[in-house]
């Protein structure tokens, strides 16, 4: 057996009993060190995680780039790499072995690894709709990296050196119930929207990425055709168009029974909810003539 890769992996969790020793022992397979940053889950999550000799913190959760870059700016990193891990994932084994042949080789100027993941659904692999494979940046050199300050779909950008793609996957497989991931979707269409907002009043000040985002080249096209494109088009109809768009034009059909089930609720029905929650927020900022923000704190209990 090779020895452990000189990498911390951290995994964010709340109630992930379900998910987190297949992660953890995951992990494992390349980590010298594995770090579980907790938002004080109630279920065995931490029982597991000390049992898999896991690194325990507990965090008050925010959203996700917020809870991470705490883990990052925690000072329990001391490792050469870092990599982020959500529960519901893990490595393959052909990813756990290219990572160990190349990650101690990679040189200098290569500060960060992109890695492709396959996602599943109702225990299918979803290939198509535009969904496989999805580039994420995944493995950086400690205190080379940092995470956007957004509500939702936060990207890591590296603040120096350029990113490699390495060949292998990873995969997302949620095994909990379809009501389970609806409610986590009416979560996420909150965050989401509150983004959406964000851009379109500028409530927050985002922390800036610098001159060199090293998203990887998927990361940089989605997030501009959804600034210059899907959020010019009126709401509602971007919902509609989005999904005719993935399960045609980009086969999203082949994924069978299953993966209609999956686009249609992933990329019609949380989009669709996405915006008609931008509608509700404005119309109660116009009835109660309240600033947006003040709307999204009162209502929905999130301190912006």
């Amino acid at each position: 057996m090779q020895p452990n890769s000189n990498i911390t992996v951290v995994i964010l969790a709340f109630n992930e009993e379900l998910h987190i020793r297949r992660a953890i022992e995951s992990a494992w397979t390349i980590a010298r060190v594995v770090i579980l940053v907790d938002s004080y889950s109630t279920d065995r999550t931490i029982d597991i995680a000390k049992e898999l000799n896991a690194k325990v913190l507990q965090n008050p959760f925010v959203n996700q780039a917020q809870q991470f870059q705490w883990a990052m700016d925690s000072g329990h990193i001391h490792t050469k790499w870092t990599m982020r891990m959500d529960a519901d994932e893990y490595l393959t084994p052909q990813l756990t072995k290219e990572i160990h042949g190349r990650i101690d080789k990679l040189p200098s100027e290569v500060s960060g690894v992109v890695l492709k993941r396959q996602v599943y659904f109702m225990g299918q692999w979803i290939r198509y709709g535009g969904y496989y494979p999805t580039m994420l940046l995944r493995i950086w050199r400690t205190g080379e990296a940092a995470i956007e300050q957004r509500w939702m779909d936060e990207h890591t950008f590296l603040l120096k050196g350029n990113s490699i793609t390495f060949e292998e996957d990873f995969v997302d497989n949620n095994l909990n119930s379809l009501s389970w991931w609806t409610n986590k979707h009416n979560d996420y269409s909150t965050r989401e929207a509150i983004d959406i907002l964000n851009t379109n009043y500028q409530l927050l000040k985002e922390k800036a990425t610098g001159g060199n985002t090293a998203k990887g080249k998927q990361a940089v096209a989605k997030r501009w055709y959804k600034n210059n494109l899907y959020l010019k088009l009126p709401l509602f109809l971007r919902a509609f168009l989005y999904f005719q768009f993935r399960y045609w034009i980009k086969l999203g059909f082949l994924d069978g029974r299953k993966g209609l089930v999956w686009h249609f609720l992933q990329g019609f029905w949380y989009r669709f909810l996405v915006d008609a929650k931008i509608k509700q927020i404005e119309w109660w900022a116009k009835t109660e003539n309240k600033p947006v923000q003040q709307i999204i704190e009162e209502k929905f209990g999130v301190k912006l």
